[in-house]
């Protein structure tokens, strides 16, 4: 074979890559950074804040926490157009972050447990399938609750205090509650009160509401000043109309409510004019049925029904806060799909009260969730 003048055309066919701009560089490590995060935020782990006191004083505001998304599996994307980072809503625009024109179906990745009683769960908002522009059900807002009941448990309240299956419900360490105090007339010390981290009001002039955990009223009763420390609880059988199912043919209210069965997928259930209110809102709004009532039938996709079978497992999710956190008692089931992850730690904390030295809660550093 004839190979003269390989050498030449070999040497010739070389091309010298160009080197990257600094531009392109630059481009090529954001695009990337942002791919990774995207990835371990998804599919692994991600950051949230707590915003609000409902959890107290299991979580504090200001406490920045990890959420795990690989304990409970990962939910795949159900709306995947979005921009990096925002969760639905643009920070300066206020626009939305996300498309729908592409949607998924709900799927979740295996996990390594499924969500137990007494987990502390973040998990999207319900009842943000009733605004006037819904959004999805991954780009509704991030709530962290406490599971209390999981699918098939029968929940009850009575007297504030919680029983699953008939038996007395595990109590959160650092739950609170308000309590009615009633001094000999002397005022408290302010900074007494302050150094427990206690709410407290004055309603006359020897009486007080404090919001706090039980191990601080046993600390009050114990007071030089104090007369009498009693819990604050609604009476049975006062109606709430903001408690679930706001129907007043179940007189409850926030302290005494129940008893419930908590749907569990594959679970059915004899519908009738005694529980349709229950679980109308699951069949319809979180199972995607048409269902109603005329007279005394119950319609469902069109078809008379008296029973109906559950596709997803429900939870019962409620705050450590008892008299300060809007849950499952005023807005009913956290479905399955709505589930984000669960809360693992406390990586930083910060009080926005707190003075130059004491912004960082130092003692909660690297804190696990209990």
């Amino acid at each position: 074979m004839d190979l003269k003048g390989s050498n030449n055309s070999t040497s010739k066919d070389k091309k010298v890559r160009k080197k990257k701009s600094a531009g392109r560089e630059w481009f090529d490590a954001i695009l990337f950074a942002v791919v990774a995060a995207t990835l371990i935020r998804g599919l692994f782990i991600e950051a949230y804040v707590i915003p609000t006191g409902s959890m107290e004083k299991t979580l504090l505001v200001g406490d920045y926490l990890f959420v795990s998304k690989v304990n409970y599996g990962a939910r795949t994307p159900m709306t995947p157009v979005a921009f990096p980072f925002a969760h639905h809503t643009m920070p300066i625009t206020g626009t939305k972050a996300y498309w729908e024109g592409i949607k998924w179906d709900y799927h979740r990745l295996p996990g390594l447990s499924d969500v137990k009683r007494n987990d502390v769960v973040v998990f999207n908002y319900p009842m943000d399938a009733d605004a006037p522009f819904s959004r999805p059900v991954d780009k509704r807002e991030n709530y962290i609750k406490r599971c209390l009941a999981i699918g098939g448990d029968t929940i009850n309240i009575i007297n504030a205090r919680v029983f699953l299956n008939g038996k007395p419900a595990e109590v959160p360490q650092f739950g609170e509650k308000y309590y009615y105090v009633q001094s000999d007339g002397t005022d408290f010390n302010p900074q007494a009160i302050q150094d427990l981290n206690i709410e407290a009001q004055r309603s006359t002039a020897d009486e007080y509401i404090f919001n706090m955990t039980a191990s601080d009223a046993e600390i009050i009763k114990k007071w030089s000043n104090v007369k009498t420390v009693n819990p604050y609880i609604r009476p049975v059988n006062e109606y709430d109309s903001q408690i679930f199912p706001h129907n007043p043919q179940f007189k409850w209210n926030a302290d005494n409510f129940g008893p419930l069965i908590v749907p569990k997928q594959g679970w059915t259930v004899k519908l009738d004019s005694s529980n349709y209110a229950l679980y109308e809102r699951a069949i319809s709004i979180y199972e995607g049925n048409t269902i109603e009532r005329k007279g005394n039938d119950i319609i469902i996709n069109g078809k008379k029904a008296d029973s109906y079978t559950f596709k997803m497992n429900y939870y019962w999710m409620m705050g450590d806060n008892r008299d300060n956190s809007l849950d499952s008692r005023y807005w009913g089931f956290v479905p399955d799909d709505h589930i984000v992850g669960k809360a693992l730690f406390v990586w930083m904390s910060w009080n926005t009260n707190g003075t130059f030295f004491d912004k960082i809660r130092w003692s909660r550093l690297l804190g696990g969730i209990h």
